[in-house]
């Protein structure tokens, strides 16, 4: 069972199963997540061996046109520069189909982009952790970046951390031996 993102993120609350939309698989009664939830979700799976772009791409052209973009702008928050990205992402990977993003939504989140004001020193964090457990430890750990996992608003405290990195070296020695 799912209750939050690896990174400590996109933490499962009632809006899911409240947006859930009914549907039958196999003969059975289901609840489908609806396609904010999942672009929320799958945004910041960003690792060198999974990158969860092209699944949001895909939600994007299947069904833009329906998506309560209030709500999915809403869900990103202060990481509303991720969705941003993957926004231009989707007009790069589909530019016959940019019209299915909202005009409004692309002027609210680039308006948000210029008018931010410039980081200080002690803006010194690294939020690139929260798209990849691995490439961006040596920001923490040798170039002086606090790591934004530890922030109030994330779910996670350090020994999470560790045990999410030292996972890194086990599942690298798996497949180091499957490639054997």
């Amino acid at each position: 069972m799912i209750f939050r993102a690896g990174n400590g993120l996109c933490e499962v609350d009632d809006s899911w199963f409240e947006r859930a939309h009914d549907d039958e698989l196999l003969g059975l009664h289901v609840k489908l997540c609806a396609p904010e939830e999942m672009i929320w979700m799958k945004a910041y799976i960003m690792e060198r061996e999974r990158f969860d772009g092209a699944d949001i791409a895909h939600i994007l052209q299947s069904c833009a046109e329906r998506i309560d973009w209030p709500h999915l702008v809403h869900r990103f928050g202060p990481d509303w520069r991720v969705l941003l990205s993957h926004l231009v992402l989707f007009g790069y990977i589909y530019p016959s189909e940019r019209h299915k993003v909202p005009a409004a939504v692309i002027d609210d989140l680039i308006g948000r982009l210029r008018k931010e004001p410039q980081a200080t020193e002690s803006d010194r964090v690294c939020r690139g952790t929260l798209l990849s457990r691995k490439q961006y430890l040596l920001d923490i750990e040798e170039r002086g970046f606090r790591d934004a996992r530890l922030e109030q608003r994330v779910q996670m405290d350090s020994r999470d951390i560790r045990h999410w990195t030292r996972a890194i070296a086990k599942e690298e020695k798996a497949r180091r031996a499957e490639g054997l």
